[in-house]
């Protein structure tokens, strides 16, 4: 017998044991919480979900579906005598007509060869992806059209790709234990780095993740791909369980085993895009024995019938034949009658106390938990995922300590000479430092999550506001420590007078730096598409801030097109602010034997650089402003963004 994955769980091929787990968290999702108590203290008794599910029959009718073929870049639409007509042909016909309907208590799996329309039809029912499809066709919940947000908040969709924060444990990611007990304080890890769960608990870990809000009606997209046949059997098991309990269950699936198959309810078989066959795996045998496919004995009935509707190379006109039998065949059989009557039998359901929807329809919300339930734990979960990422701590930390101590004895002063371009040059690498370590950090973990952070706003979880007030909250306290750090380290290594006045504005002005450096960050972050094209605009961006902040060129000299855009670079500001900080009040200036130019004081230098010190407080508002507008306009784009992605009904 092969041994455990999870030592403390029983591994059985018996439905009712191998779902254990899985009742224990149903059963504590049925209750209603009445506080959130601090995450140390959850149980299963505290799980966080809103009320009770209820049961769901989702059917579709009619889907279509058409894209866009290669090189054409836009939908056009003609007007013939003020009234719009289709568009133009030359587009791919993907899903044709495709009809369906799962129930409650049924685990339907939706198979088919490569290139079927699987994952395109899962999409449409999902409201997922379809911004490039052009889709008819009607899609009903208990006798109401479905729309995004409805759907949203009573469903729940494991997807293929596991995404998760590596830095958290399997409890901190569940808030409770659900079965996966023998690794409930193993770290999750990053693929391709520090991986520590295998594939199967990562898979079961994405369903617990999914059940936490007790949805009536589960997608999954191909939840056994990657997973030996054991993991495979264990975690369409799981499915099997919970259609068992009320669920509707609908999933894609690849390549079942014979064991698998014969767990399914009911099964689809998509074929060149259209129905094949949906109904029970009996009458799969049966239906396709009749049209002399019968399937021999010891053979898995799944890979034999995907055969029978595949595209043979070299026999694609003989094959696209016997598809489209098959398909005329079932929509002309009983059971294809017996499907469109369920279908319509489900529109034409009309309760006027669904309690699926509920009466107030302008009330509904995607989200399955109230604002301040969100913001509570994803401030706790970004800080965890904070202090445990070793490029923002430890690595962060032990980087600013070298380059502070280095750079402070490089810039360090000795003797009575006064050399005024080596204290400019160190102010302003002063404010370098403070802006590309930070801004380039930021930038790194905002962008690296942002893929997770859409899958869990679209599926329901969090707003995008709670997402993004939780990380500037939770990292502000970091980004001022390093700031702290660094400038003191710094500032008394190179010799900079040692008064108490002095040196809080120059650490106060760091500070403000590194949030403005950060502001500017998040703006990149949420402007850019991904985290490739991030770093590759932040490059230009900076070079013109560092131009324009008076050290490389007068500003008084400069067009007023470019003084305009100076007005938003912190760099500007925050040279100014050190300089005038360094040398207001400063006379009797002892110049270098070695300088080119003596100035008699300090005034003399702000004069020549185009400071003045009727500046210093409208520079550090200045900063206060751009902290406060570029996370203002990063946070409309963040936001704009997540709409734009999100599903639209």
């Amino acid at each position: 017998m092969a041994q455990p994955v999870l030592s403390s769980v029983k591994r059985t091929t018996s439905i009712a044991d191998d779902n254990h787990w899985l009742e224990t968290g149903q059963r504590a999702s049925s209750k209603k919480m009445e506080s959130f108590p601090p995450p140390s203290s959850v149980t299963l008794t505290s799980l966080p979900t809103e009320e009770e599910a209820h049961p769901i029959t989702f059917s579709w009718q009619g889907v279509d579906v058409f894209t866009k073929p290669l090189g054409v870049t836009g939908w056009r639409c003609f007007r013939r005598r003020g009234v719009e007509v289709a568009p133009p042909p030359a587009e791919v016909h993907i899903l044709k007509n495709v009809t369906g309907v799962c129930r409650p208590g049924e685990l339907l799996a939706i198979m088919g060869a490569s290139g079927a329309g699987k994952t395109t039809l899962l999409n449409v029912l999902t409201h997922r992806n379809s911004e490039k499809l052009r889709i008819t066709g009607d899609l009903f919940v208990n006798g109401r059209r479905v729309d995004p947000d409805t759907l949203t908040s009573r469903s729940a969709y494991v997807q293929q790709d596991d995404l998760f924060i590596g830095y958290l444990t399997v409890r901190e990611q569940l808030i409770f234990q659900l079965g996966l007990n023998g690794s409930e304080h193993t770290r999750i890890g990053t693929p391709g780095q520090d991986r520590r769960l295998s594939g199967g608990e990562i898979k079961r870990l994405s369903f617990a993740c999914e059940v936490l809000t007790n949805p009536s009606l589960l997608f999954c997209d191909e939840p056994t791909s990657g997973l030996d046949s054991f993991m495979a059997q264990n975690v369409v098991s799981m499915m099997k369980g919970m259609a068992e309990r009320g669920k509707t269950v609908l999933s894609t699936i690849h390549q079942p085993s014979s064991e698998v198959f014969a767990m399914f309810d009911r099964v689809l078989f998509l074929a060149e895009g259209r129905v094949a066959f949906l109904g029970s795996c009996d009458e799969a045998l049966r239906f396709f024995g009749k049209l002399g496919m019968n399937c021999p004995a010891q053979y898995n009935p799944a890979d034999y019938f995907i055969c029978q509707l595949s595209i043979e190379p070299g026999r694609q006109e003989t094959c696209r034949y016997r598809i489209h039998s098959v398909c005329d065949t079932f929509e002309l059989n009983d059971l294809g009658k017996a499907v469109l009557e369920d279908v319509n039998a489900n529109q034409r359901l009309q309760n006027h106390e669904d309690e699926v929807y509920g009466h107030q329809r302008e009330d509904k919300s995607p989200y399955k938990s109230p604002w301040w339930k969100q913001f509570h734990w994803v401030l706790w979960r970004s800080w965890l995922q904070t202090i445990r990422e070793p490029r923002l701590i430890g690595v962060r930390f032990l980087q600013g300590l070298a380059m502070s101590v280095i750079l402070g004895l490089m810039y360090n002063r000795k003797g009575s000479y006064v050399d005024v371009m080596s204290i400019n040059g160190s102010l302003f690498v002063l404010v370098g430092n403070m802006t590309f370590q930070n801004m380039s950090l930021v930038i790194h973990t905002f962008c690296t999550n942002k893929e997770l952070f859409l899958r869990e706003n679209h599926n329901g979880m969090y707003r995008p506001d709670v997402y993004f007030l939780s990380k500037n909250i939770v990292e502000a306290p970091v980004f001022t420590l390093y700031a702290i750090m660094y400038t003191s380290i710094f500032y008394f290594l190179a010799g900079f007078p040692h008064d108490r006045d002095h040196y809080l504005v120059c650490v106060g002005t760091s500070i403000l730096l590194a949030w403005c450096s950060v502001s500017f960050g998040y703006f990149l972050s949420c402007l850019a598409p991904n985290l490739s094209v991030a770093v590759l605009v932040m490059a230009p961006f900076l070079l013109l801030m560092r131009l324009l902040s008076g050290f490389f060129i007068n500003l008084r000299s400069i067009p007023l097109f470019m003084k305009i855009i100076s007005y938003l670079s912190w760099f500007t500001y925050g040279n100014e602010v050190l300089l005038i900080n360094q040398w207001a009040g400063v006379t009797n200036i002892t110049c270098s034997p070695t300088a080119t130019r003596c100035y008699p004081n300090g005034a003399a230098i702000l004069e020549q650089l185009g400071f003045s010190e009727d500046d210093f407080v409208v520079d550090l508002a200045s900063l206060g402003c751009l902290i406060v507008g570029y996370r203002v306009v990063a946070y409309t784009i963040f936001h704009l963004r997540t709409m734009r992605s999100k599903p639209r009904g």
